[in-house]
């Protein structure tokens, strides 16, 4: 008989407190200067803890490359600081990679917006589609 399972896996919580430090450590000790603004959007353990994959945005898109390479060379750092502060048997090895799901969501509500501004635009389209539709049923009945 399975068990109900309690909340969250121990994993999400790993990762929960990771992101929360990483992004107490890179605010106050990084002092790399090509590290701008960057939000740490979600973290993924697996499952033997040996690697995370660390998901991040940045404010200045034209920044992205020169953040990757930064946050690449101070992962070894960030690791060790990580392993002071949270307990583990082995710190997971940091990837980061850059999240574009707030990206692709603008791009997606653009979208949305520009096809109601244009049924909006033409209401008369719609109303004579609509006339449409209901002389082709009057035809077949």
């Amino acid at each position: 008989m399975a068990k109900a399972k309690k909340g969250f896996s121990r994993s999400d919580r790993v990762a929960e407190q990771i992101q929360r430090e990483l992004a107490e450590l890179i605010r106050k000790g990084l002092k790399d200067p090509r590290v701008g603004w960057v939000t740490l959007t979600a973290v993924e353990v697996t499952r033997d803890y040996s690697h995370a994959k660390v998901f991040y945005t940045v404010m200045d898109e034209n920044k992205r490359e020169i953040t990757q390479e930064a946050l690449d060379s101070a992962a070894g750092f960030l690791r060790n600081e990580l392993g002071r502060q949270i307990r583990l048997f082995s710190m997971p090895q940091l990837h980061f990679v850059y999240d574009d799901s707030i990206a692709r969501g603008v791009y997606m509500s653009r979208l949305i917006d520009d096809v109601v501004a244009g049924a909006a635009a033409n209401p008369e389209a719609d109303a004579a589609e609509g006339d449409d539709e209901q002389d082709e049923g009057a035809d077949k009945a």
